[in-house]
């Protein structure tokens, strides 16, 4: 795995981590009771999203730290998963 596939890699897993983070413990203008005009009920009164960028990232860390070291140690490979046989080595003909 090269930096850029490893870069990208953390950046899929932050952003899955991020998406699930993110609406834990919402406060929402409808339960505080105020309402912004122009805005839905259902929009967050504070969204804080800076903290949950940083607990967002002491979750991706180990996850990426984990998945890599999987990727890297050869424990699982592209051709375990190939399902359809697509990466198969063709025959080389011995003439």
């Amino acid at each position: 795995m090269g930096i850029t596939s490893g870069i990208v890699l953390f950046m899929v897993i932050w952003s899955m981590v991020f998406f699930i983070v993110l609406p834990l413990r919402m406060v929402s203008q409808g339960d505080t009771g105020e309402i912004v005009p122009g805005t839905h009920s259902s929009a967050p009164a504070d969204a804080q999203v800076s903290r949950k960028a940083k607990i967002t990232t002491m979750w991706a860390v180990p996850i990426w730290c984990v998945i890599a070291g999987v990727i890297l140690s050869g424990a699982i490979t592209v051709r375990d998963i190939d399902m359809f046989n697509r990466m198969a080595t063709p025959e080389v003909s011995r003439d």
